[in-house]
């Protein structure tokens, strides 16, 4: 299919406007960029019942959004997206604000640590670590409690799953991953074509990458590449969204393919049309909005199940 005609609006758009893709400009830069980009596209912020920034015993910062709801609570952790490199509590307020309202359920935003000041695998154990603090705080219901992220968050929560298998927990009833970042060096057809100056392309994935990493040989470390764990079973069910002109589309689909053949139960959604991103700009693009409503509707049904 073309790009969607809304997608391809927002693409003229920066064109016309000469806006600098975020690997030229300074980290620094960059950062402020992607927090203003993400505020514009994702419309305003809906005003949730309690929300409450509080710290774990080990000082990481978290967001806690809860709706109007009593007793111990399914709870989404949330790990925000932008290349472990980019992005903050606030890039993903958006996005949280409006799952805890439409499941309803308790979110928890997870501000873990950046790369390059902080490289791999800081920010996996930061998510493992807070996941687990979590698990026993915060009126959690311990039976109903979901991981999940876009882009690099994704990438982030598939790595904590397979940390939380691996050590005895904390249990994990689902896996929300939007356009996940699955495979250092991958090089896929998706990755081969994406290659659009205006829009997230291949280069980008290699600047985050770079940033990421400190040594290439980490890229084959499950950790940092879930592709390649030695075994996807016994891993949480799992809702994975794909955006038709992403660059990491396959190898996020080729994750589910991995997670199905080892008896996880997984849907596979793909949103044709769409960009990277498309996730996070609920309030430009309908695609957005749908796949909001997916993600919900199916957190709805991992917790009512569990």
């Amino acid at each position: 299919m073309p790009l969607d005609p809304q997608v391809e609006a927002m693409r003229a758009e920066r064109e016309a406007n000469h806006v600098p893709q975020l690997y030229t400009q300074s980290l620094a830069e960059a950062r402020a960029a992607d927090l203003a980009s993400i505020q514009a596209a994702g419309g305003d912020g809906e005003p949730v019942h309690h929300v409450k920034d509080v710290t774990t015993d080990a000082g990481l910062p978290l967001r806690v959004y809860r709706p109007d709801l009593s007793g111990p609570l399914p709870t989404l952790i949330y790990f925000f997206g932008g290349g472990w490199t980019l992005g903050s509590i606030d890039t993903a307020d958006g996005i949280t604000r409006k799952l805890a309202n439409a499941v309803p359920c308790q979110v928890v935003t997870v501000g873990y640590r950046l790369a390059p000041e902080h490289p791999f695998p800081t920010a996996v154990h930061d998510c493992y670590d807070a996941t687990q603090w979590i698990a026993t705080h915060l009126q959690t219901d311990p039976a109903r409690m979901v991981v999940g992220g876009d882009s690099a968050g994704a990438n982030l929560a598939a790595a904590v799953t397979l940390l939380a298998r691996d050590n005895n927990g904390p249990a994990l009833a689902g896996q929300l991953l939007v356009y996940p970042n699955m495979l250092y060096g991958s090089d896929t057809i998706s990755m081969r074509n994406g290659n659009d100056p205006y829009l997230f392309n291949n280069t980008s994935v290699n600047w985050y990458w770079k940033h990421y990493l400190t040594d290439p040989a980490d890229g084959r470390n499950p950790l940092a590449s879930p592709l390649l764990a030695e075994s996807h079973a016994d891993l949480p069910p799992a809702l994975v969204i794909t955006a038709e002109y992403d660059p990491l589309r396959d190898e996020g689909e080729y994750y589910a393919e991995k997670l199905h053949a080892a008896g996880v139960p997984t849907t596979l959604s793909r949103y044709d049309g769409m960009v990277h991103g498309f996730f996070a700009m609920s309030g430009i693009l309908d695609g957005g909005k749908k796949a909001m409503s997916e993600a919900s509707a199916w957190l709805g049904r991992i917790f009512t199940d569990g």
